[in-house]
């Protein structure tokens, strides 16, 4: 059973709060929940709305049509009518508040008032907010039944929030921020853990100063993170040379959304990639890690603090806006990776040095410096080989093999349910680990899924590997939007042999 339910209205009606009280009553219930938000760069108006899958199995996407429309405006009647399932419905009622939708909403699903009350327990204006609710539960005479089956034990976060628990748990002492869509809500998660924790939140007026003085507290032995999205990391990347100079730890969330320049601030897209592995000039050695889903968000996140004190160099933690917003239930906890602060930090400063850590322009200690750092990247990936760097999925012995990394693992997922196909997921992006990946996808029907219009990743993969992916078995999506589970089913299925 699979139940989706689209809440849509003008930016301030309401419709976040509306997914997340029916979200968090379902996961206490023990459903399995999925939360999707599209959302304008406008604070009133416009047009937002946020899609809700629910299910006695796993779920980790929406499909491209819902069975239930909550609409708060006329709008949302007009522009999502075509997105209804046949015998679907709209619930409707123009000028109505957000809670007497949500106790219309609670009387269809036939769940009981008591637990919409508990819900509404968590906000302002309780009193006001339990009137309308009552008004709009009693009004209610449809049901459609979708609730009542064998509880988990479920946690329920989006990707952000996962980041954020990842660096607690690793020790964080500061984090520096300038806000930028959609990484600022990290700010927000560890603001509000600054005293239970013992950490800094910082937000600073310019990414510049933000990367500058990370390393600076970095230099001091404070275990440092800082977060942005494209746009600010491209200001980031002489500072990102700095790091690798002198060899200072450094983790950095990079939250990408749809570019070139600010392009579509409050959209997804997975084109960063190549900014990340390849930003800052000179050649030094990094980390790339991208997290599929929020539980790995922390996983990685704690990994990165681990590798960056261990080496000394900066670890980019690499998400989209899909993976950083969307609320999935979860039924396994993160796994960290204790990390120790570096012991030894030597604070050398952008220049080539000597051993006492002042500036050289002696070309053996030059050629000696290149070669140490290049032996640095060389153990980083082979301590790295000790993680695990892909995941695999399906049937492990299919012909077909599905490979991608990031925020679209989800959808796959959810798509080849019931089909004859492997799903090959790239968790390490740099160190890149080619051999595991050849073994898995060589001499099979390679097939690439990928939110970007380039196919980055897999220009990477048959770099790295020597495999062949053909053109036709590239399945590229680049218009702001993510993948839907339904239509990716469609797209694999049509390539498979």
């Amino acid at each position: 059973m699979k139940f989706s339910i689209l809440f849509g209205g003008k930016a301030g009606q309401g419709a976040n709060i509306l997914s997340d009280i029916l979200g968090n009553a379902l996961v206490k219930e023990g459903h399995y929940v999925f939360i999707s938000r599209d959302y304008q760069s406008l604070i009133r108006g416009g047009h937002n709305f946020n899609v809700l899958t629910f299910s006695d199995s796993p779920v980790r996407s929406n499909d491209s049509t819902v069975d239930l429309i909550v609409a708060l405006d006329k709008n949302t009647i007009d522009l999502h009518k075509k997105d209804l399932k046949k015998g679907g419905e709209i619930i409707e009622g123009e000028g109505k508040g957000n809670m007497y939708f949500a106790g219309r909403l609670f009387k269809i699903l036939c769940m009981d008032f008591k637990i919409l009350e508990e819900q509404l327990k968590r906000l302002r204006q309780f009193d006001t907010n339990m009137i309308e609710a009552k008004a709009g539960y009693a009004e209610e005479k449809k049901t459609a039944c979708k609730v009542g089956y064998e509880k988990n034990k479920l946690s329920f976060m989006n990707g952000n929030k996962g980041i954020s628990e990842g660096a607690i748990k690793s020790g964080l002492d500061v984090y520096y921020a300038y806000p930028m869509t959609p990484a600022t809500n990290v700010s927000g998660e560890l603001a509000e853990k600054q005293i239970e924790n013992n950490h800094l939140v910082l937000e600073l007026e310019n990414e510049i100063s933000v990367i500058n003085a990370a390393i600076g507290s970095s230099m001091t032995g404070a275990k440092s993170m800082i977060g942005t999205s494209g746009g600010g990391f491209d200001l980031m990347t002489e500072a990102l040379s700095l790091a690798g100079i002198a060899e200072t730890p450094l983790v950095i969330y990079l939250a990408s959304r749809p570019g070139p320049s600010t392009g579509v601030a409050t959209y997804t897209g997975q084109g960063d990639l190549n900014m990340a592995v390849y930003a800052g000039h000179g050649e030094f050695p990094r980390m790339v890690l991208a997290p599929g889903d929020p539980t790995e968000c922390a996983e990685l996140t704690s990994q990165a603090f681990y590798f960056s004190q261990k080496f000394g160099i900066p670890v980019i933690v690499l998400s989209d806006k899909h993976l950083a917003e969307s609320i999935y239930s979860l039924d396994k906890n993160p796994v960290i990776t204790p990390s120790k602060k570096m012991v030894s930090m030597r604070r050398y400063n952008s220049y080539e040095t000597d051993k006492f850590g002042c500036a050289t322009e002696n070309s053996e200690i030059i050629k000696k410096n290149v070669e140490t750092r290049l032996a640095k990247g060389k153990e980083i990936a082979k301590e790295a080989e000790k993680f695990e760097q892909i995941k695999v999925y399906g049937n492990k012995n299919s012909k077909n093999v599905i490979v991608a990394s990031g925020s679209v693992k989800g959808a796959i997922l959810d798509a080849i349910n019931g089909l004859d196909a492997k799903f090959v997921q790239v968790l390490s992006i740099e160190p890149f680990p080619a051999l595991k990946i050849k073994k898995e996808i060589e001499k099979n029907n390679v097939i690439l899924v990928e939110n970007n219009a380039t196919g980055q990743f897999g220009k990477m993969v048959q770099e790295k590997t020597g495999v062949f992916i053909d053109e036709k078995n590239k399945i590229l999506r680049y218009d702001g939007k993510p993948f839907f589970s339904d239509e990716l089913n469609k797209e694999i299925k049509g390539r498979m042999k």
